[in-house]
């Protein structure tokens, strides 16, 4: 990619919503939700872990001065969040069985 077409691009607006929405999409690919191949590297459950607390600091600074509408997308992605983080330290717990 050119230095032109980089120009060309906007950049989304800074916004609550974007960086929610950035925090969330970083922990889910640490996840592998997205493009996870076989080979791929184990979740990184301490980055993700971290992903969440920030989140839930963003909750926390901004409680009282958010729209309804942000209340929820910070809520809920928080909700996603942390349920996936323990199906996937769950299924990182289990043994692994030696294959024959």
């Amino acid at each position: 990619m050119s230095e032109t077409d980089t120009q060309e691009m906007p950049l989304p607006p800074a916004t609550l919503e974007s960086l929610v929405f950035s925090l969330k999409m970083q922990a889910e690919i640490e996840l592998g939700f997205y493009g996870k191949q076989e080979g791929a590297p184990e979740p990184d459950l301490k980055r993700v872990r971290h992903l969440i607390d920030l989140l839930g600091m963003i909750e926390e600074k901004t409680r009282g001065n958010l729209s309804i509408e942000e209340k929820r997308l910070v809520e809920n992605s928080l909700t996603d969040l942390r349920f996936r983080y323990m199906h996937a330290f769950e299924e990182a717990r289990k043994p692994t069985s030696p294959t024959p």
